[in-house]
């Protein structure tokens, strides 16, 4: 009775060591990467890749637009009005803001508990829950770097071992100069520079307050904002931004 007992035992010890063995040298190849990045641009984010696979299959054409570009030719307003919109609080932390993820948590569970109380009838159409972020621009980044959309634990905690990968290996002001080249501004426009060229017709080091401010706003979800381009919200949160955008520090 104790032999198959101990061959189990043995068994579940040998993939215990496979899976462990297997996530340490994941871990080590993103400190690879991401040490890389100190010398070498990215050359795309595992979430444009998803993109324009996705584009290629549903357009049968591949739309991507990047331009990398230095932060020194980069207005300073754009930064500005990203930090204000995106993570105020950039410079001081160390990756992760856990008061925001804690509120964001909270209103997303009374999001999910006020769909379960106006849930339609059988048959009815369903009506999803808002979702609200806590995420800094470093964990952004480590999730359009590296990740994919699922959303699971595993994931997410993940998405916190390469937001202390980066902000250990990187510094602040590379960190951002990654993310403003690479975050998505558009169907297939990525980076600052395809964004300016884009929807202003001019480069990232042209961009005045106010079209930094609105790109700085369209962050959240810049394909709906593409399609709605005079909408009021994206008016009055562009002049919300521009107010602030002189209290930011930048790295």
């Amino acid at each position: 009775m104790t032999r198959p007992s101990s061959h189990f035992l043995r068994a579940v010890l040998r993939w215990v060591v496979v899976c462990a063995v297997m996530a340490l040298s994941l871990q080590v190849y993103f400190v690879l990467r991401i040490a890389l990045m100190t010398v070498v641009d990215p050359g795309s984010t595992a979430f444009q890749r998803s993109e324009a696979w996705r584009l290629l299959t549903e357009t049968h054409e591949l739309r991507w637009r990047q331009d990398w570009v230095p932060q020194e030719r980069m207005a300073s307003s754009l930064k500005r009005a990203v930090l204000a919109s995106e993570d105020a609080a950039f410079v001081d932390h160390s990756g992760v803001e856990w008061d925001a993820i804690e509120k964001a948590w909270e209103r997303n569970q009374a999001a999910q508990a006020r769909a379960q109380r106006n849930r339609p009838a059988p048959g009815g159409k369903k009506v999803e829950p808002k979702v609200v972020g806590g995420s800094t621009i470093t964990q952004q980044l480590a999730k359009n770097l590296f990740l994919s959309g699922e959303r699971t634990v595993v994931r997410k905690g993940q998405e916190l071992v390469l937001t202390w990968m980066l902000e250990g290996l990187l510094s602040k002001r590379r960190i951002l100069e990654i993310y403003l080249n690479s975050v998505e501004w558009g169907e297939g426009v990525f980076g600052a520079q395809a964004a300016a060229q884009h929807y202003f017709r001019v480069d990232a080091a042209q961009l005045s307050p106010s079209a930094a401010a609105r790109l700085a706003v369209m962050l959240p979800a810049p394909k709906r904002f593409e399609k709605r381009p005079t909408s009021d919200y994206l008016a009055q949160r562009t002049q919300s931004i521009m107010a602030r955008m002189g209290g930011v520090e930048l790295p």
